[in-house]
C-alpha cells in the first residue's frame, strides 16, 4: 500500500481562472444561471478550492466548467441556488470524471440540498473512472416550488503523479411554463468525396417547446478551398434546409468535422456533419539507396536524413549503409535544383575507408546549410574510428550548387575528446553585421555533453576555436538559427529533461546563459524504436520569430504516447505557452515522434506558414513484432494557431524493416523539413520489404515537388496539461551517433 500524504486544510479559497471564494450560493432564482458555462466563466456559480473553465472537451458549446486541476489539488466545488418550477420540475447535469486513481481516495460526487424540507440527496455517488468517465449525464426530479442548492465537486488528495479533476456541463432545471425552443440534426451526418465534388446533407429544425422561431444557419471547420451553402436560410424552426458544402481540387484530403449552427432568438444548437476529402495520398519517388558492400553495416539501409533549402535548391544528406554499434558506411548527398521534383546524389568522400580515401571507420549526424556570401554549401558529419570513438567533426563544402563536392576537412575536435550530435546554420541574411558568418553546434561527451559552438568567417574553409556557452550548459541535438538581425539562438535538448536556448548577438565572438524553453515528458516509443529522446526541431520565419518542435506526452492523460508540440520566442530570451500541434485527438492511442519542422521564411508571424513532417505509430501500444509505423505531414498557414487534416506519407513499416543499432531499431534521430515556393521538402527514411537477397531495402524517399502549406481550421491547443508519470523515462545522457 502506498504512503499517502493527509492534509486538513481550513477556510481556503484558491483563486484560478475565475474560481470565486467560499462563500453563500447566490439567492435562489427560477432558472440555472449560466449552466452551460458559455458566459467563458463561472458567473452565477460559487466556487472553492480550484475551479476554472475550460475550452477542452466540453460537452456541448464552447465551454465546460472544470472542478480540480491538472496538477495536484484538493476538494474543490461548485454550487448555484435556485426554485424548482411550478409543473413537473426536474434537474439535470452531464459530467466526465478524469481520476488515474481509486475511488478510495479520489472521486466526483454531486449533491442536492432541498432548503424548503431540510434534506440532502447524494445525486452523484463517488465515482473514479481511470482514464476517465467519458460525459454522463444525471437527472433528479424535484419538488415544485421547493428552493435547493445543487453542488458540484471533485476531490482529489492532492497526492503527486495522480490528479484527480472533474468537467461538468449542461446544467439545467426544466418544468413550469415551457420557453421557445428547438432542435438540430443532419441527415446524412457524413459524407465523402473527390476533391472538386460535393456533398449535400438535410438539415432540420424541430420545435422543442413553446413556439416556432426563426433560425440562421451557418457552418464552420471548412476545408482549404471548400464553401457551404443552405437552401434556404433562415429556417423557421419544423423546417429544413439542404446544406450543399463544395470542395476545390486542391482540397487537402483528410475528415473534417464542420459544426452547423442554428441560431435563433432565445436558443443555439449545433450539429456535426463530418466531410471526407477522398485522397490516395501523396506520390513517393526514391532519391537515393545504400551501394556499400563493407561487411561492417547493414546493407541495404539509408538514415537520419537533413535538408536545407535556398532559392529553388534544396540539398539533403543522410547516413548510408547504418552499422549496429554507431555511425554508417558514409554520409550520402542528394540534390534537387528543381524545388525538390527531381534529384541528383551521391556520396561524400575523404571521411571513411569505404569513400575517397577517408580514415575513419563510419561516420554520423549529418547536418546541412548554405552560405550565400560565399556561394558555398557545407555538410558536417561525425567521423567514428575503428574503437567506436566519435571523434570531432568534419565538413565537405560545395561551390556549384551542391552537384559535386570536396573532400572532408575537420572543423572541431580531433583532439583525443568525444563529441556527439553536431549540427551547421549560416547567417543567409544580407543587411546582418554577421552576413557569411556560419555556426557549428556540438556537444563533448567527455565532458558529461558540455554545449560547443564554433565559428567560421569564410565560407567553412577555416573554424575557430570551440567556445562555450555562459554557465556551462549540457546537453545535445542543438539546432542553432539566425535572426535577421545575426543574433543566433540555439534551441537544444538538456539529455532529454527539457529544452532550452542559449544565444550569441555578437557572431559567436560569446554565448550567453540559458534560458529554459520548457520541460519534457515524453512516452517511450514501444517496439524498441529509436525515437531521438525528445531532440528538438528549430526553424525561424522571416521576421525572426524562432519555432522550436518536440515530442511530448504532457497533453495525454497517464501519457501512453506522444504529440508533437511547439514553442516559440522572438528573442530566445522568452519562449511561448507549448501548444499541442493537433495531429489527432489525445484518445487516439497513436503515438508520435521525431518532428522535422519547417517554416517558410518568406512569411512571418499570423500569415507564416508551416509544415511539419513526423513519424507514428497508429497504436502506441505495440510490440517489436506488431508496430506499424507511418510517415505523416500537416501544415500551418498562420503561425500555428490552426492546422489542416493530418494525411500519411509513406508506411505503414515494420521494425524488421529498417536498420537495428545498439539503441533500438532506427529510422533517424530527427529528419527535417525545408520550404520551397510554399511547399514543405523533406526526405524520409522508409522500410520496405527487401529483395534480391538483400537484409533490408530502406531508403530514402521523398514527394516529388513537397506537400503544399494550406493550413486548415483544427485549433492547436495548450490544455489541459497532465502531470508527468511516477517513473518518467530516465535522461539521455549516452551519446547518440
Amino acid at each position: 500500500m502506498r504512503a499517502r500524504l493527509l492534509a486538513v486544510i481550513s477556510a481556503v479559497g484558491l483563486m484560478f481562472l475565475g474560481t470565486a471564494a467560499l462563500g453563500t450560493p447566490a439567492s435562489a432564482a427560477t432558472s440555472i444561471t449560466n449552466g452551460g458555462f458559455e458566459a467563458g466563466s463561472l458567473s452565477g456559480w460559487t466556487g472553492t478550492g480550484v475551479t476554472s473553465v475550460t475550452t477542452t472537451n466540453p460537452h456541448s458549446g464552447t465551454y465546460a466548467a472544470m472542478v480540480g486541476s491538472t496538477s495536484p489539488s484538493n476538494t474543490s466545488s461548485i454550487a448555484q441556488s435556485f426554485t424548482a418550477p411550478a409543473t413537473s420540475p426536474s434537474l439535470s447535469f452531464w459530467y466526465d470524471v478524469v481520476c488515474p486513481d481509486t475511488v478510495t481516495y479520489d472521486w466526483a460526487t454531486a449533491t442536492l440540498k432541498d432548503t424548503t424540507a431540510n434534506t440532502t440527496t447524494t445525486v452523484l455517488p463517488k465515482t473514479c473512472v481511470n482514464p476517465s468517465s467519458g460525459w454522463k449525464q444525471v437527472t433528479r426530479t424535484l419538488t415544485a416550488n421547493h428552493n435547493y442548492t445543487l453542488t458540484l465537486t471533485s476531490k482529489d488528495d492532492d497526492y503527486a503523479g495522480d490528479p484527480t479533476y472533474t468537467l461538468y456541463d449542461d446544467v439545467t432545471l426544466s418544468g413550469g411554463v415551457p420557453s421557445n425552443d428547438f432542435s438540430i440534426s443532419d441527415s446524412p451526418a457524413s459524407a465523402a468525396v473527390n476533391p472538386g465534388a460535393s456533398a449535400t446533407s438535410t438539415i432540420s429544425t424541430a420545435v422543442t417547446s413553446g413556439s416556432a422561431q426563426s433560425v440562421t444557419l451557418s457552418a464552420s471547420g471548412l476545408p482549404s478551398g471548400a464553401s457551404a451553402s443552405f437552401s434556404t436560410n433562415p429556417v423557421t424552426a419544423g423546417g429544413s434546409s439542404t446544406l450543399t458544402v463544395a470542395t476545390a481540387s486542391s482540397t487537402p484530403p483528410g475528415s473534417y468535422p464542420i459544426t452547423i449552427t442554428g441560431t435563433g432568438a432565445s436558443a443555439t444548437h449545433t450539429t456535426t456533419f463530418t466531410l471526407t476529402v477522398n485522397g490516395t495520398g501523396p506520390t513517393l519517388q526514391e532519391v537515393s539507396t545504400d551501394p556499400f558492400t563493407d561487411t561492417d553495416a547493414q546493407h541495404a539501409t539509408e538514415v537520419e536524413p537533413d535538408t536545407y533549402a535556398y532559392g529553388n535548391t534544396v540539398v539533403a544528406a543522410f547516413q548510408v549503409g547504418r552499422v549496429y554499434g554507431g555511425g554508417a558506411s558514409d554520409i550520402g548527398w542528394a540534390t534537387s535544383t528543381d524545388g525538390g521534383t527531381t534529384w541528383q546524389h551521391g556520396y561524400l568522400n575523404g571521411i571513411t575507408v569505404n569513400q575517397g580515401g577517408g580514415a575513419y571507420a563510419q561516420v554520423s549526424d549529418a547536418s546541412v546549410a548554405y552560405d550565400p556570401k560565399h556561394s558555398t554549401w557545407m555538410i558536417v558529419g561525425l567521423p567514428v574510428d575503428s574503437s567506436g570513438n566519435a571523434v570531432g567533426v568534419t565538413v565537405n563544402r560545395s561551390t556549384d550548387g551542391g552537384l559535386t563536392w570536396g573532400s572532408a576537412t575537420h572543423a572541431v575536435g580531433f583532439d583525443g575528446q568525444g563529441y556527439d550530435k553536431q549540427w551547421v546554420t549560416c547567417d543567409t541574411t544580407s543587411t546582418s553585421p554577421y552576413y557569411g558568418n556560419c555556426y557549428i553546434e556540438v556537444d563533448n561527451t567527455s565532458t558529461g555533453n558540455s554545449e560547443l559552438m564554433s565559428t567560421s568567417t569564410d565560407g567553412g574553409q577555416t573554424w575557430g576555436a570551440a567556445k562555450q556557452p555562459s554557465g556551462s550548459p549540457t546537453g545535445l541535438g542543438g539546432q542553432p538559427v539566425v535572426q535577421p538581425n545575426g543574433t543566433v539562438i540555439v534551441p537544444f535538448s538538456t539529455n532529454g529533461t527539457a529544452i532550452e536556448a542559449f544565444t550569441s548577438a555578437n557572431g559567436g565572438s560569446s554565448w550567453g546563459g540559458v534560458n529554459t524553453i520548457s520541460s519534457v515528458q515524453v512516452h517511450t516509443a514501444n517496439g524498441s524504436l529509436r525515437d531521438g529522446s525528445g531532440l528538438p526541431s528549430a526553424e525561424i520565419d522571416a521576421s525572426g520569430k524562432v519555432y522550436v518542435a518536440w515530442q511530448d506526452c504532457r497533453f495525454r492523460s497517464g501519457c501512453p504516447g506522444n504529440d508533437i508540440v511547439m514553442s516559440t520566442s522572438t528573442n530566445g530570451t522568452t519562449w511561448s505557452a507549448v501548444t499541442r500541434i493537433p495531429i489527432d485527438a489525445t484518445t487516439s492511442g497513436t503515438d508520435h515522434f521525431i518532428p522535422g519542422l519547417g517554416v517558410d521564411h518568406t512569411t512571418s508571424g499570423s500569415t507564416a506558414k508551416l509544415g511539419l513532417y513526423y513519424y507514428a505509430y497508429s497504436n502506441a501500444n505495440c510490440t517489436v513484432s506488431t508496430c506499424q509505423m507511418s510517415v505523416g505531414y500537416i501544415s500551418s498557414a498562420d503561425g500555428g494557431t490552426t492546422w489542416s487534416a493530418a494525411q500519411t506519407v509513406a508506411g505503414p513499416m515494420t521494425m524488421a524493416q529498417i536498420a537495428n543499432t545498439s539503441q533500438g531499431y532506427m529510422v533517424g534521430d530527427y529528419i527535417s523539413c525545408s520550404v520551397v515556393n510554399g511547399k514543405g521538402v523533406a526526405l524520409v527514411a522508409v522500410g520496405k520489404a527487401p529483395a534480391n537477397g538483400q537484409a533490408f531495402d530502406e531508403g530514402m524517399w521523398t514527394v516529388g515537388g513537397g506537400l503544399a502549406m494550406r493550413g486548415g481550421p483544427i485549433r492547436a491547443t495548450t490544455g489541459p496539461v497532465y502531470a508527468a508519470p511516477q517513473h518518467p523515462r530516465a535522461p539521455a545522457h549516452r551519446a547518440l551517433m
